[in-house]
C-alpha cells in the first residue's frame, strides 16, 4: 500500500447535504447522529488529515450546531448557508436484521450557488446532485471545475426523495460524463438502470468519461472498471457489522485519500489515473474497502482516523501520532 503523503497540501472541496440521522439505539429509542453522505465523505477525509471544506446547508437550530461541531472536530472547514426552513435536515433511519439502513428524509436543498473556491479535488454526490433547486448549483460547479480538479462522484439512489427515475437518471448520467472517478453501489445501479447488470452499466460509464468506476457490493467487495479494461475484483473484508450507515461514504473518502497519495490531483487527474497500473488502482480500492470495514464495525457514520487506517493496513509506525 502507498504511504506517500507529500501531497498533504491538496485542497479538497465537498459539496452536498449535511443532516442528522435519527437512528434507533439498542432499545429502539431514536437518537440523533450527524451525517449526510457528502458530510460523511468530508469527515473521512478530515480524519485522514486532508485539507477539506464542505459546502452545505444548515439550519440555525440545535441540530445545526451539533452537525457543525461534529464536522469541525474532524478538521472539516464548514462553508454552510442557511436552510430555507430554518431547520437542519434529517433522515429517519431504519435498520434491518443485518444492520442495513433505509431512510425517510426531511430535507432542504435550496443551495443557490457553490462558492468559487479553488480546489484540487471536487467531490459531489447523493441527494445534492439530483434534488432541485440545489442540484443545478452542484452541476454548475462540477462543470466549472472540469479540467481544473479531480472530479469525484458518488451517486446514491434515494427513491423516497426522487421516486420518478427519469430525472435523476439523466442528471447522474450527465455528471458521470464529467467525472474522473465514480464510486457507486450495486444497489444504486440496480435502481438507476434496473434492466442492466451493474458491472455492464459501470463499463458503459467508464467509456463515457471517467478514468475509474468502482462498484461496491457490501460484504462481497467491489468491482473496478477502467476504460477499455476487463473488470477487476476486490474481495470483501470480513467484519462484524454494527450497521452500514456511512459505509459507502467512508469508502469514497478513503479512495480519494489513496488517489491523492498516488499523486492524483488537480488538472490532468483523469490522465493521471489512466497512467496508474492495475496494481496501484487495486491497492487504492482495497484500502478504501478496509476503511469502510472499520466504519461498519461501529454504530453510525464513524470513519477511521489516519492511525486506525494505518494500523489496519499494517503499515510501519501504525498507531503513532
Amino acid at each position: 500500500m502507498t504511504t506517500d503523503r507529500t501531497d498533504a497540501a491538496a485542497r479538497v472541496l465537498v459539496v452536498g447535504e449535511a443532516l442528522v440521522d435519527v437512528v434507533p439505539d439498542h432499545d429502539g429509542m431514536p437518537r440523533d447522529l450527524p451525517g449526510g453522505s457528502p458530510a460523511n465523505v468530508a469527515i473521512a477525509l478530515g480524519r485522514l488529515g486532508r485539507d477539506v471544506r464542505l459546502v452545505t446547508l444548515l439550519g440555525d437550530d440545535e441540530r445545526g450546531a451539533v452537525v457543525r461541531a461534529w464536522l469541525e472536530a474532524s478538521g472539516v472547514t464548514v462553508l454552510a448557508q442557511p436552510t430555507g426552513s430554518g431547520r437542519t435536515s434529517s433522515a429517519a433511519v431504519t435498520l434491518d436484521a443485518s444492520g442495513a439502513a433505509s431512510y425517510v428524509f426531511d430535507l432542504d436543498w435550496d443551495l443557490p450557488a457553490v462558492p468559487d473556491e479553488d480546489c484540487d479535488v471536487l467531490h459531489v454526490g447523493s441527494i445534492a446532485t439530483v434534488l432541485a433547486p440545489g442540484a443545478d448549483a452542484v452541476l454548475a460547479a462540477f462543470r466549472a471545475h472540469r479540467g481544473r480538479a479531480l472530479l469525484s462522484l458518488d451517486p446514491n439512489a434515494r427513491p423516497a426523495i426522487t421516486p420518478d427515475r427519469a430525472d435523476p437518471v439523466a442528471r447522474v448520467e450527465e455528471l458521470v460524463a464529467l467525472a474522473d472517478v465514480v464510486k457507486v453501489s450495486d444497489e444504486d445501479l440496480h435502481w438507476l438502470h434496473p434492466d442492466a447488470d451493474p458491472v455492464v452499466t459501470a463499463a458503459r460509464w467508464a467509456e463515457a468519461g471517467p478514468a475509474l468506476v468502482v462498484v461496491t457490493r457490501g460484504g462481497e467487495g467491489a468491482v473496478v472498471v477502467r476504460p477499455g479494461g476487463a473488470p477487476l475484483e476486490v474481495p470483501g473484508v470480513p467484519v462484524a457489522v454494527a450497521d452500514t450507515v456511512g459505509a459507502g461514504d467512508t469508502f469514497s473518502g478513503v479512495l480519494l485519500d489513496a488517489l491523492l497519495g498516488l499523486g492524483v490531483a488537480g488538472a490532468g487527474s483523469g490522465d493521471a489515473i489512466r497512467a496508474l497500473s492495475d496494481r496501484e488502482v487495486l491497492e487504492a480500492v482495497t484500502t478504501a474497502a478496509i476503511g469502510a470495514a472499520i466504519n461498519v464495525s461501529r454504530p453510525g457514520a464513524d470513519p477511521p482516523s489516519r492511525a486506525e487506517l494505518d494500523t489496519a493496513l499494517g503499515l510501519p509506525g501504525a498507531g503513532e501520532e
